[in-house]
């Protein structure tokens, strides 16, 4: 359960990172690019995080990251909008590790608030089912 608890505080720890990048007013390019980087990485340690409470808490293995978010749906932690959205996010993160295009920067940047909204929830509602 420690290590659980250590994944829940990274990923905790990364979402913070995120939201600062993404409460500057007008980001430059350079700083567009750095919340990018940080969207990518907070979403390796939130999914990482999700096969681990799934495993210890709901029993339940997954081993890719569209697996794990399929299995926060059927375990009730998503809805199928929210699961919806949640793969949504991973299509985003795929874009950015295996491309580099200025169009595709701006949307995906543009799209990144609400990703964080979404890993926020996913992230607090695993912490309010963790056992006491």
């Amino acid at each position: 359960m420690d290590i659980l608890r250590a994944r829940l505080e990274s990923a905790a720890a990364a979402l913070r990172s995120l939201e600062e990048a993404l409460a500057l007013d007008t980001p430059s390019a350079l700083e567009r690019d750095g919340g990018i980087q940080r969207f990518e990485y907070t979403f390796e340690v939130l999914w990482k995080a999700c096969r681990s409470w799934l495993e210890l808490i709901e029993g339940v293995q997954c081993a890719s990251p569209r697996s794990c978010l399929r299995a926060l749906g059927a375990v009730g932690l998503l809805d199928l909008a929210e699961t919806a959205a949640a793969l949504a996010v991973v299509d985003d993160r795929n874009l950015t590790v295996h491309t580099y295009q200025e169009e595709i920067a701006r949307a995906i940047f543009s799209r990144l608030p609400a990703h964080t909204a979404l890993m926020r929830e996913i992230l607090e509602r695993m912490e309010r089912r963790m056992p006491t």
